[in-house]
């Protein structure tokens, strides 16, 4: 089922990114592209042999995610999303409906954020709308639903897709603490708690701060999905908000899609912000944006800095897919997955590290928050 509801939206992020091109090369001319990594040497003779096995003997999960869920932006449609995951060996996703969708256009100052205020329960009907589209499979067979960790495995088994039911905003609460529940009991089992309209649980990167960060709302949700077995995302807050989510949370949380130390890029994070996810045990993906570092070796580029910044127990790939423009994205098809793996070794990680980035840090996380 296509929820229309995206389609403004998915057309604004496209018009707001190839407007961003110049900006981008401008970036990449002055120098703030990243230079060769002087760990770039093959340590085995055969590196893409290599990471074919690590994909089979491990899971790798991919942190963010909205596979043929933008037909604007889609790749291929969910079902051809599925048959290329399954190719790339990519055993699990968190497949993300976008709380804030109906009301996200393209604003006079050239970015993507609401352009108006939404009806009473527009945000929350939209938002499980978009839902339906995963549900459809899980019901048909072609994925299964994940409500624990240990599902992630069992799916696996079954030769099945592994899906977790997120929620890219917090807006389609509408304020509410009890729809926390509800969405549990729906399968849910992540929400990050804000995107691109300020909501009632937080500041965001994109515009002035209001709420001076984490809103008393955010906190009740934090707690409350802490409480039920929930995994908190804090992507696309700002320092202040990820700081105090820290703080409020008895779990470790994720920050699912962003990049490190590239300046001028609105959703780019500082060290000192991705730290934060490793002080609290958390884990920071990182996505394939050609801001600060064009081509696929550029996203390879990303993930060692990213690396670098909070350590490789802390860095998860959180593709973003049919989330990015194909212009601005440098890794746009599941079934090349095992590239990824294949670069990362030929830098020189280990084979353990690798598996780490690939999907185990996921787990890990998984296990001490939905159970």
């Amino acid at each position: 089922m296509w929820c229309g509801c995206l389609e403004p939206f998915a057309a604004s992020v496209t018009r707001w990114l190839t407007e961003s091109l110049a900006a981008n090369e401008r970036l990449a001319a002055a120098g703030c592209a990243t230079t060769p990594d002087p760990k770039n040497a093959m340590t085995t003779s055969d590196p893409k042999s290599a990471a074919t096995a690590l994909l089979d003997e491990t899971i790798s999960i991919d942190l963010h995610s909205h596979p043929g869920m933008f037909r604007t932006l889609a790749r291929a449609a969910m079902d051809g999303q599925i048959e290329r995951l399954a190719a790339g060996r990519v055993r699990g996703s968190l497949f993300s409906a976008v709380g804030d969708a109906p009301v996200l256009s393209f604003n006079p100052q050239g970015g993507v954020s609401a352009v108006r205020e939404p009806q009473p329960g527009e945000l929350y009907r939209a938002t499980y709308l978009q839902i339906e589209q995963v549900r459809a499979r899980i019901t048909s067979g072609t994925l299964a639903l994940v409500e624990r960790s240990a599902d992630v495995a069992r799916a696996r088994g079954e030769g099945r897709h592994a899906a977790v039911l997120a929620i890219e905003g917090g807006d389609f609460l509408e304020g509410r603490l009890d729809r926390v529940q509800e969405g549990y009991d729906r399968g849910i089992r992540s929400i990050q708690l804000v995107h691109y309209r300020v909501n009632e649980l937080g500041d965001i990167q994109t515009e002035p701060p209001r709420h001076g960060g984490l809103t008393s709302f955010g906190r009740d949700v934090i707690r409350e999905m802490n409480r039920l077995g929930m995994l908190v995302d804090v992507a696309h807050a700002t320092f202040d908000c990820v700081s105090a989510a820290v703080e409020t949370s008895s779990k470790p949380m994720v920050l699912s899609h962003t990049v490190v130390d590239v300046p001028d890029h609105a959703r780019a994070v500082t060290r000192e912000h991705a730290r934060l996810m490793a002080q609290g045990g958390g884990v920071v993906g990182v996505f394939p944006s050609s801001f600060g570092g064009l081509g696929f070796s550029g996203y390879i580029d990303h993930l060692s800095r990213m690396a670098d910044a909070v350590g490789v127990d802390h860095v998860a790939i959180g593709t973003d897919m049919d989330g990015i423009p194909v212009q601005f994205c440098t890794f746009d098809n599941y079934s090349e997955w095992p590239a990824i793996a294949t670069a990362l070794l030929a830098r020189g990680y280990g084979r353990a590290d690798v598996a780490k980035v690939m999907g185990g840090n996921v787990m890990r996380v998984l296990k001490a928050t939905i159970g």
